[in-house]
Protein backbone atom coordinates (compact mmCIF):
# COMPACT_ATOMS: atom_id res chain seq x y z
CA UNK A 1 0.00 0.00 0.00
CA UNK A 2 2.37 2.64 0.79
CA UNK A 3 4.82 1.67 -2.18
CA UNK A 4 2.16 2.21 -4.54
CA UNK A 5 1.85 5.38 -3.07
CA UNK A 6 4.89 6.30 -3.17
CA UNK A 7 4.97 5.67 -6.35
CA UNK A 8 2.35 8.11 -7.62
CA UNK A 9 3.59 10.73 -5.39
CA UNK A 10 6.65 10.49 -7.04
CA UNK A 11 5.11 10.47 -10.53
CA UNK A 12 3.39 13.76 -9.63
CA UNK A 13 6.87 15.35 -8.46
CA UNK A 14 8.62 13.89 -11.55
CA UNK A 15 8.21 17.57 -13.37
CA UNK A 16 9.64 19.06 -10.57
CA UNK A 17 12.57 17.16 -10.79
CA UNK A 18 12.91 18.74 -14.18
CA UNK A 19 12.65 22.38 -12.77
CA UNK A 20 15.37 21.68 -10.38
CA UNK A 21 17.40 20.39 -13.01
CA UNK A 22 16.60 22.98 -15.60
CA UNK A 23 17.01 25.74 -12.67
CA UNK A 24 20.65 24.63 -11.59
CA UNK A 25 22.03 25.22 -14.95
CA UNK A 26 21.17 28.53 -14.69
CA UNK A 27 21.99 29.09 -10.91
CA UNK A 28 25.31 27.51 -10.70
CA UNK A 29 26.34 25.43 -7.63
CA UNK A 30 22.40 26.63 -5.74
CA UNK A 31 20.63 23.20 -5.66
CA UNK A 32 19.55 23.19 -2.23
CA UNK A 33 18.30 27.01 -2.66
CA UNK A 34 16.53 26.14 -5.40
CA UNK A 35 14.46 22.86 -3.79
CA UNK A 36 13.95 25.94 -0.62
CA UNK A 37 12.47 28.02 -3.13
CA UNK A 38 10.26 25.67 -4.58
CA UNK A 39 9.02 24.26 -1.34
CA UNK A 40 8.14 27.75 -0.25
CA UNK A 41 6.14 28.03 -3.55
CA UNK A 42 4.55 24.97 -2.90
CA UNK A 43 3.60 25.06 0.45
CA UNK A 44 1.96 28.66 -0.85
CA UNK A 45 4.39 30.98 1.29
CA UNK A 46 6.30 33.60 0.06
CA UNK A 47 10.12 33.66 -0.32
CA UNK A 48 12.87 36.32 1.02
CA UNK A 49 16.09 36.49 -0.32
CA UNK A 50 19.06 38.31 1.19
CA UNK A 51 22.39 38.75 -0.02
CA UNK A 52 24.81 41.41 -1.71
CA UNK A 53 24.13 42.40 -5.41
CA UNK A 54 25.05 40.13 -8.26
CA UNK A 55 24.55 36.78 -6.76
CA UNK A 56 21.98 35.83 -9.05
CA UNK A 57 18.53 36.34 -6.49
CA UNK A 58 16.59 38.07 -9.69
CA UNK A 59 17.87 35.47 -12.33
CA UNK A 60 16.47 32.49 -10.00
CA UNK A 61 13.05 34.87 -10.09
CA UNK A 62 12.82 34.64 -13.53
CA UNK A 63 13.94 30.97 -14.18
CA UNK A 64 11.19 30.04 -12.18
CA UNK A 65 9.13 32.12 -13.14
CA UNK A 66 9.44 30.79 -16.63
CA UNK A 67 9.91 27.08 -15.75
CA UNK A 68 6.42 27.13 -13.90
CA UNK A 69 4.18 28.93 -16.56
CA UNK A 70 3.58 32.02 -14.02
CA UNK A 71 2.71 35.42 -15.06
CA UNK A 72 5.84 37.56 -13.76
CA UNK A 73 6.31 40.94 -13.05
CA UNK A 74 9.36 42.75 -11.07
CA UNK A 75 8.98 45.77 -8.80
CA UNK A 76 11.79 47.73 -8.17
CA UNK A 77 11.89 49.49 -4.65
CA UNK A 78 12.82 53.04 -4.57
CA UNK A 79 12.99 55.21 -1.64
CA UNK A 80 10.27 57.27 -4.07
CA UNK A 81 8.04 54.25 -4.25
CA UNK A 82 4.85 55.26 -3.60
CA UNK A 83 2.15 52.08 -2.22
CA UNK A 84 0.12 52.84 -5.40
CA UNK A 85 2.77 52.13 -7.48
CA UNK A 86 2.56 48.44 -6.31
CA UNK A 87 -1.23 48.06 -6.26
CA UNK A 88 -2.76 50.33 -8.89
CA UNK A 89 -4.84 53.37 -9.22
CA UNK A 90 -8.14 54.35 -10.67
CA UNK A 91 -8.26 56.95 -12.92
CA UNK A 92 -11.19 58.82 -14.61
CA UNK A 93 -12.36 57.82 -18.15
CA UNK A 94 -13.71 60.73 -19.99
CA UNK A 95 -15.56 58.69 -22.57
CA UNK A 96 -17.53 56.48 -20.22
CA UNK A 97 -17.92 59.40 -17.34
CA UNK A 98 -16.07 56.43 -14.31
CA UNK A 99 -13.49 55.94 -12.61
CA UNK A 100 -11.65 52.87 -14.19
CA UNK A 101 -8.85 50.72 -12.00
CA UNK A 102 -5.56 50.70 -13.56
CA UNK A 103 -4.02 47.31 -11.72
CA UNK A 104 -0.49 47.60 -10.35
CA UNK A 105 1.73 44.84 -11.12
CA UNK A 106 1.14 42.69 -8.05
CA UNK A 107 -1.51 41.47 -9.69
CA UNK A 108 1.15 38.66 -11.03
CA UNK A 109 1.44 35.23 -10.18
CA UNK A 110 5.27 35.49 -9.48
CA UNK A 111 6.07 39.39 -7.99
CA UNK A 112 9.32 40.31 -7.83
CA UNK A 113 9.74 43.02 -5.21
CA UNK A 114 13.65 43.67 -5.86
CA UNK A 115 15.33 45.47 -3.14
CA UNK A 116 12.40 45.75 -0.70
CA UNK A 117 14.37 47.71 1.70
CA UNK A 118 14.82 50.44 -0.18
CA UNK A 119 11.43 51.71 -0.02
CA UNK A 120 10.11 53.08 3.31
CA UNK A 121 8.14 51.11 5.55
CA UNK A 122 4.78 52.79 4.03
CA UNK A 123 5.50 51.47 0.86
CA UNK A 124 6.77 47.85 2.06
CA UNK A 125 3.45 47.99 4.02
CA UNK A 126 1.06 47.68 0.60
CA UNK A 127 2.13 44.35 0.28
CA UNK A 128 0.88 43.13 3.58
CA UNK A 129 -2.50 41.92 2.75
CA UNK A 130 -1.73 40.83 -0.69
CA UNK A 131 0.86 38.62 1.30
CA UNK A 132 -1.28 37.06 3.76
CA UNK A 133 -5.02 37.36 2.22
CA UNK A 134 -4.25 37.28 -1.40
CA UNK A 135 -6.21 40.02 -1.82
CA UNK A 136 -5.70 43.90 -2.40
CA UNK A 137 -7.84 46.78 -1.05
CA UNK A 138 -8.16 49.89 -2.54
CA UNK A 139 -10.40 52.95 -2.30
CA UNK A 140 -12.58 50.64 -0.28
CA UNK A 141 -12.88 48.03 -3.11
CA UNK A 142 -11.18 44.64 -2.65
CA UNK A 143 -9.98 42.86 -5.45
CA UNK A 144 -8.35 39.34 -5.35
CA UNK A 145 -5.00 38.17 -6.84
CA UNK A 146 -4.01 35.69 -9.40
CA UNK A 147 -3.61 32.13 -8.24
CA UNK A 148 -0.90 30.88 -7.41
CA UNK A 149 0.60 34.05 -6.15
CA UNK A 150 4.15 33.95 -4.78
CA UNK A 151 6.16 37.16 -3.65
CA UNK A 152 9.99 36.60 -4.10
CA UNK A 153 11.43 39.73 -2.05
CA UNK A 154 15.16 40.52 -2.53
CA UNK A 155 16.89 42.44 0.27
CA UNK A 156 20.37 44.31 0.38
CA UNK A 157 21.87 42.98 3.58
CA UNK A 158 20.87 45.97 6.26
CA UNK A 159 24.66 47.68 6.54
CA UNK A 160 24.03 48.92 2.86
CA UNK A 161 23.39 52.08 2.51
CA UNK A 162 19.96 53.60 2.12
CA UNK A 163 18.13 50.66 3.22
CA UNK A 164 15.42 50.42 5.53
CA UNK A 165 14.88 47.49 7.87
CA UNK A 166 11.67 45.30 7.40
CA UNK A 167 9.79 44.91 10.86
CA UNK A 168 8.93 42.05 12.08
CA UNK A 169 5.47 41.59 10.90
CA UNK A 170 6.50 41.89 7.33
CA UNK A 171 8.77 39.36 7.88
CA UNK A 172 6.38 37.27 9.59
CA UNK A 173 4.83 37.38 6.08
CA UNK A 174 7.86 35.75 4.32
CA UNK A 175 7.88 31.55 5.05
CA UNK A 176 11.21 31.18 4.00
CA UNK A 177 14.61 33.74 4.16
CA UNK A 178 17.47 32.12 2.58
CA UNK A 179 20.89 33.79 1.08
CA UNK A 180 22.82 32.01 -2.36
CA UNK A 181 25.83 32.81 -1.42
CA UNK A 182 29.20 33.09 -3.45
CA UNK A 183 29.46 30.08 -5.91
CA UNK A 184 32.01 27.85 -5.58
CA UNK A 185 35.00 27.79 -7.75
CA UNK A 186 33.66 25.36 -10.31
CA UNK A 187 30.56 27.43 -10.68
CA UNK A 188 32.12 30.34 -10.94
CA UNK A 189 34.35 29.14 -13.17
CA UNK A 190 31.19 27.90 -15.91
CA UNK A 191 29.44 31.53 -15.12
CA UNK A 192 32.14 33.21 -16.26
CA UNK A 193 33.16 31.15 -19.13
CA UNK A 194 29.13 31.34 -19.79
CA UNK A 195 29.20 35.16 -19.88
CA UNK A 196 26.50 35.29 -17.45
CA UNK A 197 23.31 33.10 -17.07
CA UNK A 198 20.24 36.18 -17.15
CA UNK A 199 19.62 35.28 -20.94
CA UNK A 200 19.32 31.76 -20.59
CA UNK A 201 17.21 32.21 -17.96
CA UNK A 202 14.86 34.05 -20.22
CA UNK A 203 14.94 31.37 -22.96
CA UNK A 204 13.64 28.67 -20.68
CA UNK A 205 10.15 26.98 -21.72
CA UNK A 206 7.39 25.56 -18.89
CA UNK A 207 7.98 22.11 -17.09
CA UNK A 208 4.84 22.62 -15.42
CA UNK A 209 1.90 24.48 -16.02
CA UNK A 210 0.67 27.07 -13.82
CA UNK A 211 -3.34 26.41 -13.43
CA UNK A 212 -1.67 22.83 -11.88
CA UNK A 213 -0.51 24.74 -8.91
CA UNK A 214 -3.13 25.16 -6.37
CA UNK A 215 -4.00 21.90 -6.67
CA UNK A 216 -0.05 20.53 -6.33
CA UNK A 217 -0.29 23.01 -2.99
CA UNK A 218 -3.16 21.58 -2.03
CA UNK A 219 -1.76 18.50 -2.17
CA UNK A 220 1.46 19.17 -0.32
CA UNK A 221 -0.66 20.36 2.22
CA UNK A 222 -2.36 17.33 2.66
CA UNK A 223 1.09 15.26 2.95
CA UNK A 224 0.49 13.40 6.55
CA UNK A 225 2.48 14.43 9.24
CA UNK A 226 2.21 11.83 12.59
CA UNK A 227 1.74 12.73 15.81
CA UNK A 228 5.35 12.07 17.69
CA UNK A 229 6.69 14.14 14.42
CA UNK A 230 4.41 17.17 15.37
CA UNK A 231 5.87 16.62 19.24
CA UNK A 232 9.15 17.24 17.38
CA UNK A 233 8.17 20.39 15.80
CA UNK A 234 6.32 22.12 18.53
CA UNK A 235 9.61 21.26 20.82
CA UNK A 236 11.73 22.87 18.51
CA UNK A 237 9.08 26.01 18.65
CA UNK A 238 8.83 25.65 22.41
CA UNK A 239 12.93 25.38 22.63
CA UNK A 240 13.25 28.52 20.94
CA UNK A 241 11.15 30.38 23.33
CA UNK A 242 13.05 28.91 26.42
CA UNK A 243 16.04 29.84 25.84
CA UNK A 244 18.47 33.43 26.61
CA UNK A 245 19.88 32.84 23.08
CA UNK A 246 17.01 34.81 21.45
CA UNK A 247 15.47 38.34 22.54
CA UNK A 248 11.86 36.30 21.88
CA UNK A 249 10.81 32.73 20.68
CA UNK A 250 8.98 31.65 17.67
CA UNK A 251 5.19 32.30 17.70
CA UNK A 252 2.32 29.71 16.73
CA UNK A 253 2.52 31.15 13.11
CA UNK A 254 6.11 30.39 13.04
CA UNK A 255 4.99 26.32 13.49
CA UNK A 256 2.69 26.43 11.38
CA UNK A 257 5.10 27.98 8.96
CA UNK A 258 7.73 25.27 9.92
CA UNK A 259 5.39 22.34 8.93
CA UNK A 260 4.18 23.50 5.84
CA UNK A 261 7.82 23.53 4.64
CA UNK A 262 8.50 20.63 5.81
CA UNK A 263 5.48 19.05 4.26
CA UNK A 264 6.81 20.65 0.84
CA UNK A 265 10.17 19.56 1.37
CA UNK A 266 8.89 15.77 1.74
CA UNK A 267 6.53 16.06 -1.45
CA UNK A 268 9.63 16.91 -3.66
CA UNK A 269 11.62 13.99 -2.15
CA UNK A 270 8.30 12.28 -3.16
CA UNK A 271 7.20 10.87 -0.07
CA UNK A 272 3.69 10.81 1.63
CA UNK A 273 5.08 11.43 4.77
CA UNK A 274 6.84 14.23 6.81
CA UNK A 275 10.04 12.66 8.51
CA UNK A 276 12.37 14.63 11.05
CA UNK A 277 15.02 15.23 8.25
CA UNK A 278 12.28 16.88 6.60
CA UNK A 279 12.43 19.27 9.81
CA UNK A 280 15.80 19.79 9.89
CA UNK A 281 16.08 21.01 6.53
CA UNK A 282 13.99 23.59 6.08
CA UNK A 283 14.06 25.29 9.61
CA UNK A 284 17.01 27.49 9.09
CA UNK A 285 14.83 29.37 6.46
CA UNK A 286 11.70 29.24 8.05
CA UNK A 287 13.77 30.23 11.64
CA UNK A 288 16.22 32.47 11.12
CA UNK A 289 14.40 35.95 10.08
CA UNK A 290 12.21 34.89 13.09
CA UNK A 291 14.42 34.92 15.44
CA UNK A 292 17.08 37.79 16.72
CA UNK A 293 20.06 36.94 18.66
CA UNK A 294 20.09 38.70 22.29
CA UNK A 295 23.52 39.86 21.97
CA UNK A 296 22.44 42.44 19.30
CA UNK A 297 19.50 43.44 16.56
CA UNK A 298 20.63 40.79 13.72
CA UNK A 299 18.79 37.76 12.87
CA UNK A 300 19.72 34.21 14.73
CA UNK A 301 22.97 33.24 13.18
CA UNK A 302 23.64 29.74 11.25
CA UNK A 303 25.37 28.65 14.62
CA UNK A 304 22.84 29.74 17.29
CA UNK A 305 20.35 27.81 14.83
CA UNK A 306 22.13 24.63 14.63
CA UNK A 307 22.73 24.83 18.76
CA UNK A 308 18.62 25.30 18.93
CA UNK A 309 18.15 22.50 16.73
CA UNK A 310 20.82 20.06 18.95
CA UNK A 311 19.26 20.59 21.50
CA UNK A 312 15.73 19.11 20.85
CA UNK A 313 15.59 15.40 20.85
CA UNK A 314 14.76 14.26 17.08
CA UNK A 315 11.67 11.21 17.72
Amino acid sequence: MFGNTLSTLSGRTRPFDAVLSAAGKIILGKDKEIRQALACLLADGHLLIEDLPGMGKTTLAHALARLLGLQFSRVQFTSDLLPADITGVSIFDREKSEFRFLPGPVFAQLVLADEINRATPKTQSALLEAMEEGQVTTEGQTRDLPRPFFVIATQNPAHQIGTFPLPESQLDRFLMRIELGYPDRAAERALLAAGGQRVRAEQLSPLVQAADLPALQKEVGAIYAAGPLIDYVQALVEASRQTPVFQHGLSPRAGLALLAAARAWAWLAGREMVLPDDVQAVFPAVARHRLRSAQGSGFASAEEISTLMRSVAIP
